[in-house]
């Protein structure tokens, strides 16, 4: 015991991440998919960003008010899990639905839905790691969250090719030009979103919240005003090297959103020479950059792991800058790569800077937050992600034609060039040194 944490061991660690994996799986399908999807649905190239705006939008709102609520929630099965639950079977459901859109302003409704399920459960589910962990395990936790986002999204960005090679044509596709393979990606995404979540918290139950890690000592009872004060009140008094790291998740991802949203296009032209939607070649260029995708997810899977030790040593901010820069120099090399090797060796970089991003500035964040505010402080920290996600939606379509060409590869470029800036940002973040680890009971 340390600090009144029971340590637990790595198989625990795994189990209580779990349901992150499905999550993960659900976050995975849409980067691979929802652009495509839109494209057969007829949306303009330019303009999509704002079709992606649902994520944004509704983790803005949802998470920092679900964190506040999270914080003074009492229940039997603790205070996180309600809100995860709820998220997951709303995800589950949104999922069946999604690949079945006859229209673009369905898929786009839908995506709506998705995202504010995904948002009721996501912080809850990291402040639920926070939680349950003592300080010396939580750069293991969060860096196995990490690991688990990798090979979620290596088997959803794979799942395409994967039922390619199991004999489904790529282009078995519906009235609307949907394949059918996305659809059956879709429902194995569903199954995973509520099933692995189920299993976290039936084999890592919350634990009882001690007073001191509730807010007023437990004084005060859940309502929305309440929580609306505990927000306002966390923004003020917000610690320093939190307000730090917002720079840095500027740039970083801004460079994320613009990579997902346009990875595929660019691919599209480079190895296939189209940038038609209608057309077998840009089906051929959607698994390709599939295939790229869980190459990257894999390596952010083996990354995250092998940065246990090495931000554990030296500390996260450090591990992160140089995570960045390899992830920079990637998105800057992709533009000119006519061949699969060119494709697929960048993806080394993106993994490293994926496997980090997914996991070090929570390291940074959660020794910088009192116990009893870590559900709103990790709410307000995905204001930190949203808001530059908002921003590339409403700047890339204004820029996309008279400043990048219209071409998918100069929004990659771009990408590159604020990656690099993230790197510096991060080094400017004044970051404790981690807590050693105490051997496992």
């Amino acid at each position: 015991m340390t600090m009144g944490k029971p340590l637990l061991s790595a198989m625990r660690i795994a189990e209580m991440n779990l349901g992150f994996f499905g999550l993960q799986f659900s976050f995975g399908l849409q980067q691979a998919n929802m652009g495509p999807i839109y494209s057969y649905l007829g949306a303009d190239e330019a303009t999509m960003p704002l079709l992606w705006l649902a994520g944004p939008v509704t983790g803005l709102l949802v998470q920092p008010i679900v964190g506040a609520l999270s914080d003074r929630t009492r229940t039997r099965f603790g205070r996180r899990t309600p809100y995860f639950l709820v998220g997951a079977v709303l995800c589950s459901l949104g999922l069946l639905a999604m690949p079945y859109s006859p229209a673009l302003w369905v898929a786009a409704s839908l995506l709506w839905i998705l995202d504010a399920a995904n948002n009721v459960t996501m912080e809850p589910y990291r402040a639920y790691v926070s939680d349950r962990l003592d300080p010396s395990q939580r750069a293991a936790g969060f860096l196995t969250q990490s690991a688990f986002t990798g090979l979620a999204q290596t088997l959803s960005y794979l799942a395409p090719s994967l039922l390619v090679w199991g004999g489904i044509s790529a282009d078995l596709i519906d009235a609307n030009g949907i394949p059918e393979i996305t659809r059956i990606a879709f429902v194995i995404g569903a199954i995973l979103s509520i099933s692995t979540i189920v299993w976290s918290v039936v084999r890592v139950p919350e634990l009882p919240t001690p007073p001191s890690e509730q807010p007023d000592g437990g004084g005060s009872s859940l309502s929305a005003q309440v929580a609306w004060d505990d927000l306002v009140a966390a923004v003020r008094e917000m610690p320093l090297a939190m307000r730090q790291l917002a720079l840095a998740m500027l740039f970083q991802w801004f460079a994320m959103f613009a990579y997902w949203q346009y990875i595929g296009f660019a691919v599209a032209r480079s190895l296939f020479g189209t940038g038609d939607p209608a057309s077998p070649a840009f089906r051929q260029a959607i698994l390709a950059t599939g295939q790229a995708g869980a190459t990257y997810n894999f390596i952010a899977f083996i990354a995250a792991f092998a940065m246990v030790p090495i931000a554990r040593r030296i500390g996260a901010r450090p591990v992160h800058a140089i995570a960045m820069v390899l992830s920079g120099l990637a998105m800057l090399a992709l533009p000119s790569a006519d061949t699969n090797l060119g494709l697929f060796l960048p993806m080394i970089g993106i993994g490293i800077g994926w496997g980090s991003l997914m996991g070090n500035p929570y390291i940074m964040l959660a020794g910088a937050i009192p116990p009893a505010r870590t559900g709103i402080y990790m709410g307000i920290f995905n204001m930190f992600i949203v808001i530059p996600m908002m921003i590339e939606t409403l700047v890339v379509p204004l820029i996309y034609r008279p400043v990048l060409g219209g071409d998918p590869r100069n929004v990659l470029m771009l990408a590159g060039v604020l990656m690099l800036c993230a790197a510096i940002a991060t080094l400017r973040v004044r970051e404790g040194r981690p807590s050693l680890p105490a051997a496992t009971a």
